[in-house]
């Protein structure tokens, strides 16, 4: 059964377009590893700035095989070269009842 995740990027000054880039992208190299649904994922900006992405892996045992996996090792270390993960309280969007967002991908 697949599992639906938000995550939040906080891109590091001056790293915007290469986050946006990355985020962008990085979908097709967790389904090249089978570990994503074909659901496309749903990407939005808030307004500080802050990347907020919604995807799909394809079970709890597919985030498990993540973290030992060479490929997805090499994509988040170039996440943490653009950006710091941000937990969503702590986007001011997420607090309001309805969380509104630019739509970017």
């Amino acid at each position: 059964m697949g599992r639906g995740v938000i995550v939040i990027y906080r891109p590091k000054k001056g790293r915007d377009a290469a986050l946006l880039k990355l985020v962008k992208n990085h979908i097709y190299i967790l389904r090249d590893e089978n570990l994503v649904s074909e659901r496309n994922p749903i990407i939005m900006k808030s307004a500080e700035g802050c990347i907020v992405e919604i995807f799909e892996w394809k079970s709890t045992e597919a985030i498990a095989q993540a973290h030992s996996n060479h490929a997805v090792q090499n994509l988040w270390e170039k996440f943490s070269e653009v950006c710091d993960y941000e937990i969503p309280v702590n986007v001011k969007e997420f607090h309001t009842l309805f969380s509104e967002f630019e739509i970017i991908g």
